[in-house]
């Protein structure tokens, strides 16, 4: 009896109706609701508490020998429940609920479609079980957007950049006709209800873009590279000079990438969702003991120029002392790292050190003071003599490799990540992606990634103005729904809005108060924390070097508190016993209020808060720090500057 139960209250949630061919998959708490309606093609709507978001929009795929949907005739349809818990090796939660419900529909054609519905968001994906390998001419998935809502889109006109800022507009009305944009993509209905498009588990296969076309958004990808030459930068980066008239080329067994939609009507659990992550394949490898997330000390931001330092310094000055200076920073700060950037070895061959680093003698000095060694290397390069660079690479005794200048995203690049990603592994190498495209859950299956960049980061308060506070309460809405990122962090050298000016060379700055930059550690997802300014600033605030030599990069527990996009974040995130506070504002001063009642019953704290000084609207750079008490019935109000922020941390016992 239990048993037939269980099936009906299964079934009842999917309210199947094959006659009309119409399936529906809601998600556990019946917010969201993803309807499919199979006729002479595939179409589906996505609900959210009633509200349709989605208007019915056509999927499917477009192959050399048949077509994915295409007089869809269904054979079966199996519905399942599933409540379990994934237990990350790193991140911003220790145990992740994964709730869902699924259902699996067969179809004629040797195919099927799967679709999930969870609390924060639905997703779909086509299988196949064809005989021999195909190309896929191109693939269908629309997003009938209802009522014309607003968007908050980095946009391009190529196939090479997620590093981008990103563009506010009321209306997709106002949206070009055919010019894409990455993805994740955010949009703003005028009921408070925000809908993220994004992909997870995306292997072999190019990533996903969105772009308008006949005034509704449909997805869009590159075409397969058919010829390609060494170009770009440097002339070291792998330029795509001629497309195919396809997208991939695949087996015929392949599960495509997730299509996804999350759906909220309160801004702060973007924050914390972890979708992409949840969809993606788990972990492949069986001995992950060695893959420590952590900080590093760093020479290139601030091109390695250390005032005051004893020892010449200086980009000119690139050397085993200085490296060796790094480390015994990072060393006495309780770094992990030290990362090694472009300027030790050749570009081109990474297997040949430049004469002025003895880069052997940089490792084994590092090894001393327990400090581990990253180094850069371009990707294209790499990939050149895989198997031969990670040797060498692994043999000189680096933790990690930054890999630089993908550039790409079509199914040749996406491949590359994994490749590099799986040879690394195998050597115990850990792995920070550079001038890539935006992660999609390959994290999860491997990883020894640390960290991505795809983003708009701290590198460009070099040369514009677009790494601004508005910037930082923008992207940790969208671009970190995908996965964590490299922004580089700490600068202590901060600026008003009116006083900012980028600076190419020398020592730059950068827009926003000092608390806006320190609660970048406590808000921004980045496993490995690369702190960019000069040992030497840090070391003239022996408060901030404690709150930095404290602040973890992974967290057991993940709690927001309050946010809008684009305006402010307040979260909370605890490690072991310690909690750590982060706040930050766009260019609007304005006091966020801060209820601790998520601490423990009983538990007294002893807090070291840092706040912005009541004149650091004029000086960015001031700041406040004091030691409080805090319990669960603590209310405290931070009064953040325009661009500021501030940050707490809590000492547990």
């Amino acid at each position: 009896m239990k048993k037939y139960a269980l099936i009906f209250s299964v079934l009842s949630v999917f309210s199947l109706a094959a006659s009309a061919q119409t399936y529906r998959v809601k998600s556990p708490d019946n917010n969201l609701k993803l309807v499919l309606n199979v006729k002479d093609s595939i179409t589906y709507s996505v609900n959210y508490k009633n509200n349709e978001l989605i208007s019915p929009s056509a999927i499917g795929l477009k192959l050399d020998k048949t077509t994915i949907g295409a007089g869809a005739k269904v054979l079966s349809a199996k519905p399942s429940a599933v409540n379990k818990t994934i237990r990350p090796l790193y991140g911003k939660d220790a145990v992740l609920t994964d709730n869902y419900n699924e259902l699996l529909i067969s179809f004629a054609g040797n195919y099927k479609l799967l679709l999930r519905a969870y609390n924060e968001g639905v997703a779909y994906r086509f299988i196949t079980d064809l005989k021999d390998s195909v190309k896929v001419i191109s693939e269908q998935a629309g997003f009938n957007l209802k009522g014309s809502p607003g968007t908050t889109i980095a946009e391009t006109d190529n196939y090479t950049a997620w590093e981008l800022a990103y563009n506010q507009f009321k209306s997709i009305d106002e949206v070009k006709e055919d010019k894409h944009a990455i993805t994740p993509a955010l949009y703003s209905y005028k009921n408070g209800v925000k809908l993220v498009i994004a992909e997870a588990d995306l292997f072999d296969y190019p990533g996903m873009y969105v772009k308008k076309k006949g005034g509704n958004i449909i997805g869009e990808w590159a075409g397969y590279p058919a010829t390609t030459k060494m170009g770009s930068w440097g002339d070291f980066v792998s330029v795509v000079t001629s497309r195919e008239n396809y997208i991939a080329q695949e087996p015929g067994k392949k599960e495509y990438p997730w299509r996804v939609i999350i759906a909220t009507d309160d801004d702060k659990t973007l924050l914390n969702n972890q979708l992409v992550y949840k969809l993606s394949k788990p972990s492949v490898l069986e001995n992950t003991a060695w893959i420590k997330p952590g900080k590093a000390a760093w020479e290139w931001w601030h091109d390695a120029i250390l005032p005051g330092a004893p020892i010449a310094s200086g980009m000119e000055n690139r050397s085993t002392q200085l490296y060796n200076f790094y480390t015994d920073f990072a060393a006495k700060n309780h770094l992990e790292y030290m990362m090694i950037d472009a300027g030790w070895s050749d570009n081109y061959d990474v297997k040949k050190p430049l004469k002025r680093t003895d880069i052997r003698a940089v490792i084994q000095h590092a090894n001393e003071k327990h400090v581990g060694i990253f180094v850069w290397c371009v990707a294209a390069p790499l990939l050149k003599d895989l198997e031969a660079n990670m040797d060498y690479l692994k043999d000189i005794g680096a933790v990690g490799i930054k890999v630089d200048f993908f550039d790409r995203d079509d199914q040749l690049a996406i491949k590359q990540l994994q490749t590099i990603a799986e040879a690394a592994a195998k050597r115990h190498l850990m792995v920070d992606f550079h001038g890539c495209s935006k992660p999609t859950g390959l994290q999860r299956t491997y990883p020894n990634i640390v960290n991505y960049e795809a983003v708009r980061g701290q590198e460009c308060s070099k040369w514009d103005l677009t790494t601004n506070p508005v910037h930082h309460t923008t992207f940790p809405f969208i671009r970190m729904l995908g996965g964590p990122l490299d922004y580089t962090p700490g600068s202590m050298r901060n600026k008003s809005k009116d006083t900012f000016k980028p600076i190419a060379e020398g020592l730059p700055s950068t827009q926003g108060t000092r608390c806006h930059e320190l609660a970048m550690f406590v808000v921004f997802d980045q496993p490995l924390a690369v702190f960019c300014d000069s040992p030497t600033e840090y070391e003239k605030y022996p408060d901030i070097e404690q709150y930095l030599s404290a602040v973890p990069t992974v967290f057991d527990e993940t709690k927001p508190l309050d946010a809008k996009l684009g305006e402010y974040i307040a979260l909370a995130k605890k490690k072991g016993n310690d909690w750590y506070v982060g706040a930050m504002t766009n260019w609007d001063a304005r006091d966020i209020n801060v209820d601790f009642s998520f601490l423990p019953a009983g538990a007294t704290y002893t807090a070291d808060l840092y706040t912005d000084a009541a004149d650091a609207d004029k000086n960015a750079e001031k700041y406040e720090h004091k030691t409080i008490t805090v319990t669960r019935s603590t209310k405290l109000n931070l009064k953040l500057a325009p661009g500021g922020g501030a940050v707490v941390h809590l000492h547990g016992k």
